[in-house]
């Protein structure tokens, strides 16, 4: 891996352009999906923070996906030959001029940092890339994303214990991870990912001892709490941090907490009461 590490840090500023359309239809399934009470973004409507996820989709063709059912490495992301890849977070950056249901948008991606680091559970490389969103009116959206490629599980390996999380929250709200959720997340997002779906792959290849729930998914959702308690004002910035997986068929609460400085902080509080993901968000 070190001897490689050169080689895969050839990566760093190769970039890559895609175009997409704001079309009504994945808003409205992502409403229908988390069953909100309210109706989904109509035509000219500003798209909500974060739901930007449901575009610019990876398409790569069947042939060219490994085992994990996610696209292989070696064209945009460098080869790394760790054969697990996990979400690790988000930093967005939401600016003045939003997108709206109907707009055209162009996503300029680099990435921006290789670096592998050893712990107690192996060998793994982060990979962050970097990407600006440009609708009609202008940059509407700076993402930084990480993800990390791990070894392959050990018969031994153990899930690690989490933080406890925050004893009291101002907001909360329970979720059911049930399968149907998890097929209808990975089917908006194409998200090919094994692990989400494939209980037997999941268990055996993977070491999980369930269905693994998606970091997008409960990121969304975070992002979701955090907009719909501040409704009068619009969302600046919004970090997230994976720090535990949750797994399908045990309710879990997305919970946050209003701060002094009028940030608002968000976790999900899995079912032991530990915290498995954390995010900060800013209004304007």
């Amino acid at each position: 891996m070190t001897e490689d590490l050169a080689r895969y840090r050839e990566w760093i500023g190769r970039k890559r352009v895609d175009e997409d359309v704001v079309t009504p239809f994945p808003p409205r399934a992502l409403a229908a999906t988390f069953d909100t009470p309210d109706d989904a973004p109509g035509a000219g409507d500003p798209l909500p923070p974060a739901w930007h996820w449901l575009f610019f989709l990876d398409t790569t063709r069947a042939s060219k996906l490994s085992t994990d059912g996610l696209p292989g490495r070696g064209d945009f992301l460098p080869p790394v030959p760790l054969p697990r890849r996990m979400w690790a977070g988000n930093r967005l950056t939401f600016h003045e001029a939003p997108l709206r249901i109907g707009d055209p948008m162009r996503r300029e991606t680099e990435i921006a940092a290789v670096e592998p680091k050893s712990g107690s559970s192996g060998t793994m490389v982060f990979i962050t890339t970097r990407a600006r969103i440009h609708g009609p009116a202008g940059l509407a959206i700076e993402e930084e994303y990480d993800m990390v490629l791990r070894e392959a599980a050990r018969p031994d390996e153990t899930q690690r214990v989490p933080d406890r999380a925050p004893a009291k929250a101002d907001i909360s709200r329970t979720v059911d991870p049930d399968p149907v959720l998890l097929f209808r997340f990975s089917a908006l997002t194409f998200n090919p990912h094994r692990i989400h779906y494939d209980q037997p792959y999941a268990t055996t290849a993977e070491g999980y001892p369930a269905l693994v729930v998606h970091g997008p998914l409960m990121g969304l959702l975070q992002v979701e709490l955090a907009r719909r308690a501040r409704p009068d004002r619009r969302m600046r910035s919004f970090a997230l941090r994976a720090r535990s997986p949750v797994f399908a068929g045990r309710p879990f609460d997305v919970q946050g907490r209003h701060e002094a400085d009028g940030s608002l902080s968000t976790w999900i509080r899995d079912p032991d009461g530990g915290q498995a993901q954390t995010g900060v968000a800013t209004y304007f």
